[in-house]
């Protein structure tokens, strides 16, 4: 049975993306040229509320590729796979071609 998690308020469940480890031309590449600490973002919580109780939504989307701090964030394990969890305000960015 596979299991969903629904982050709660304004965390955001990512999945890390690995860098390919060598060219399609078969070059390997060094691990320090190829680190870019990027997610997609797997789901999002349904946002805070601020002190008037006006609602505050999540600044980031389902399917967006975000860029992730060095540390922080919660490690969760799913089904086997590896998902990172974090406060929509720890995120640096979201990246575009």
């Amino acid at each position: 049975m596979a299991k969903r998690l629904i982050p709660t308020l304004n965390r955001v469940l990512v999945e890390k993306i690995s860098p390919p480890a060598k060219t399609t031309a078969g070059i390997l590449l060094p691990e320090k040229s190829t680190k870019l600490n990027s997610a997609k973002v797997v789901a999002v919580g349904p946002g805070m509320r601020d002190m008037s109780g006006n609602h505050i939504p999540v600044a980031v989307k389902e399917g967006e590729t975000v860029l992730l701090p060095d540390y922080g964030g919660m490690q969760v394990k799913l089904d086997d796979k590896e998902y990172h969890l974090y406060r929509d305000e720890d995120l640096l960015g979201t990246l575009h071609d």
